[in-house]
């Protein structure tokens, strides 16, 4: 019998193994200075701050991972990098909301409050799989039906076409099918070429 029989192999299927394998980002190295929490702008809007997801992720235990899947916290992320480059650890926390975030929707864990932010980012990804690139536009309409926000924001629209800020006819990059295979790729949908 081989020494490699005697020895279980430990696979940490815990939601910070799993953001550990996926993103390479160690949440356990945290040792809960609060500089991210700290240093964050959107602190005060969050459930949790993230140092406390962090926190709550080190622990392992089930309820809290359910806690964090379903916080308003890994929403509300603006990956805008703040925390990492006040971390010691050098922890990137927007790259692990964004992994929560994929894992919150794909459980429908998503936080209720966070709705928008979903049909947010539907209808930018939308825009771009269109036309392979950001349509301002296209992106405003999609929001409004999808958010049914229609009158929100509607006295800008004036000011934004006179400034060129709102252009009704979208911009097509050359590669618009090679788009849809990465889209395919990524989502594990099937472009329109390959149906």
């Amino acid at each position: 019998m081989s020494s490699a029989s005697n020895h279980e192999i430990h696979v940490d299927n815990s939601l910070s193994g799993l953001i550990l394998k996926h993103t390479e980002v160690p949440v356990q190295k945290c040792y809960q200075c609060g500089k991210c929490s700290a240093g964050c702008p959107v602190v005060s809007e969050m459930d949790y701050p993230p140092s406390l997801i962090l926190r709550m992720l080190q622990t392992g235990l089930p309820e809290m991972e359910e806690k964090v899947l379903r916080s308003y916290s890994i929403w509300l992320c603006l990956s805008c990098e703040q925390c990492i480059s006040r971390c010691p650890m050098e922890i990137d926390i927007p790259k692990m909301m964004d992994y929560l975030r994929q894992v919150s929707y794909k459980k429908k864990m998503v936080n209720p409050r966070a709705k928008n932010i979903v049909r947010f980012h539907k209808a930018f990804l939308d825009s771009i799989r269109t036309t392979g690139r950001l349509s301002e536009f296209g992106l405003t309409v999609d929001y409004k039906l999808r958010s049914l926000k229609m009158m929100q924001d509607l006295t800008l629209v004036p000011s934004m076409i006179s400034r060129g800020k709102l252009g009704f006819i979208p911009e097509m990059i050359k590669g618009t099918k090679e788009m849809a295979k990465i889209f395919a790729k990524t989502t594990g949908l099937k472009s329109e070429e390959e149906k």
